[in-house]
């Protein structure tokens, strides 16, 4: 089937088009170029007057493993009532601050996106994961495997083993969980806690491996780079939430030595202690920091306010903050000998002191960073506020009057520490293009996603122009899924599945022997089961793999 979307206004930062009127065909799933002539068009959509954009891409987003079932159970009462359904019944289909996989594809699409990535499957857990991000309707999907705390590695660390036995780890684990990119969660602190540290700085030492987060990050985002793995390493830093942690952050931007580094949810690093309260904002310097270093590149992690869970692997840091719960109610726990998990219910209020600045520090970062192509737009999905609120979050960064009216609501000392009414910049419907799709498709790796150009998927968005960027962020016209329209006018029209992107770099077979006695040893999984086989994915017919090709 040959289809044609015609006169649409087309933002395409990936193929360099800003808004200019273009044509755009569709054939057998993917967009191609202007057929000839004598060729004849199945159907035809006339996109007079809308804005076209490729789908939306979500790089953190937590939608599958433990943790969001653990929540689910947690609180029943997050699905007794979906506003968006207005059903006040208990059922499967539901869920506030944690969707069930069904509502979590289909609120997706109808807000424009067609794809979103898992940032921390745990390798040991990764099946679940993988199975639960396969129940998610529509969205292509992917994951980070989390190492850091891993016993394995810090084992390898505290032996001294060289950098090459450490990357055929990195690229066992990443073929074995099935993964696109790594992912570690305050590095060696998850580890720490169970031998009962209850902080662990950037250079501060596992009290039982002799191990620094310093070294854990240089010698993982050295292993991500020579592997070629296109997605830098993925890093929840140390310290999260502390008053003070901006320090930390920019040690940790000097430390790496250059070598690429993604710093996730960046928003809740970027603390600091001045001020009555001994909280304030070091978003300037978080920003500035971030101008200047070309290697790194960051996602927010905004906080937006209102009632949602956070769900994290960082226990502790959420045992830190369980006397926060609201409600209160709480769950922490290890796993295994590779990680932890701690789901901690929460309510962002606009009187809040602390909450209040912490909105304001993330506006601030998105504000701040000059380059739309490193800065990505997240709200650490639920921990920040769940993924629902996205075109509120857009047209509070697109409108400086809208913003500043909501800035003026907001605790009154909070106010007075930021810099956030003196800011002008706005961002354009090309900049949002850039960091909801086509910026993300570079940073993760995807080489025919995130673009509107000849060989990528039809993968499209359409919305009608609207001054009120929430109301057209939240209903698209159309939304096409590998060129087959899945949503009309906001609404799910036909439900198609989304694929698996992973990468698997080469290792040295060898690895497997010390593997397999370390297994057989330790943990309550044999190393055959723990290895996920490429037919897993498309044994029930509707799920498939796309390979990426790793950097040269």
């Amino acid at each position: 089937m040959l289809i044609k979307l015609t006169g649409g206004t087309v933002y395409d930062p990936a193929g360099g088009i800003d808004g200019q009127k273009r044509d755009i065909y569709i054939q057998d799933g993917r967009i191609v170029d202007k057929p000839a002539a004598d060729l004849k068009i199945d159907q035809e959509y006339d996109l007079t007057g809308k804005v076209v954009m490729s789908g939306a891409i979500d790089m953190h987003t937590h939608i599958g493993g433990g943790k969001g079932n653990i929540a689910r159970i947690l609180l029943p009462e997050d699905h007794r009532s979906d506003p968006v359904i207005r059903t006040d019944l208990t059922r499967s289909g539901s869920g506030h601050a944690m969707p069930s996989t069904y509502v979590t594809g289909y609120r997706y699409a109808e807000m424009g996106y067609t794809a979103a990535f898992e940032p921390a499957v745990l390798p040991v857990n990764a099946r679940q994961a993988h199975m639960e991000m396969g129940d998610i309707p529509i969205l292509d999907k992917g994951g980070y495997a989390m190492l850091g705390s891993d016993d394995y590695l810090l084992r390898m660390l505290t032996a001294k083993k060289d950098q090459k036995a450490v990357n055929d780890y990195v690229a066992w684990t990443l073929q074995a969980s099935k993964c696109i990119g790594i992912k570690v969660v305050n590095a060696g602190g998850i580890s720490a806690f169970k031998f009962n540290q209850r902080k662990l700085d950037l250079d501060e030492k596992n009290a039982y491996y002799d191990v620094t987060p310093r070294q854990i990050l240089q010698t993982l985002a050295t292993a991500v780079k020579e592997l070629g793995v296109p997605h830098p390493l993925h890093v929840h830093g140390c310290n999260l939430g502390v008053p003070g942690n901006v320090d930390t952050t920019l040690d940790t931007i000097q430390g790496v030595g250059g070598l690429p580094m993604h710093l996730t949810h960046i928003q809740f690093h970027s603390y600091g202690t001045e001020g009555d309260f001994k909280f304030s904002s070091g978003a300037a310097q978080i920003a500035e920091a971030v101008n200047k270093h070309k290697n790194i590149t960051i996602d927010v992690g905004q906080i937006l306010f209102g009632q949602t869970v956070t769900a994290s692997g960082d226990t502790m840091r959420q045992h830190a903050n369980h006397k926060h719960a609201h409600p209160n109610k709480w769950v922490c726990m290890d796993i295994e000998c590779d990680s932890g998990c701690g789901v901690v219910p929460f309510k962002y209020r606009d009187q809040n002191f602390v909450n209040a600045l912490q909105w304001a520090i993330g506006l601030e970062i998105f504000l701040l960073v000059d380059d739309p192509w490193r800065v990505f737009l997240t709200t650490d999905h639920p921990n920040g506020a769940p993924f629902t609120t996205y075109p509120h979050l857009i047209r509070l960064l697109m409108d400086k009057s809208f913003r500043n009216d909501m800035l003026a609501t907001i605790h009154p000392e909070a106010q007075k520490m930021t810099t956030l009414a003196s800011i002008d910049r706005e961002y354009t419907l090309n900049e949002i293009a850039i960091m909801t799709r086509a910026g993300a498709a570079k940073l993760i790796g995807l080489k025919d996603r995130g673009g509107l150009t000849a060989g990528n998927w039809g993968d499209i968005t359409v919305y009608t122009e609207n001054a009120d960027r929430q109301k057209m962020f939240e209903k698209p016209d159309y939304v096409f899924k590998d060129g087959e329209m899945v949503v009309k006018d906001g609404q799910i029209v036909h439900v198609k599945w989304g694929t698996t992107h992973v990468v698997k770099p080469d290792y040295d077979a060898a690895v497997e022997k010390d593997l397999k006695s370390y297994f057989d040893r330790y943990l309550t999984m044999k190393m055959g089961n723990f290895k996920i086989s490429d037919d897993e994915f498309t044994e029930d017919g509707r799920g498939s793999l796309t390979v990426h090709p790793l950097q040269v």
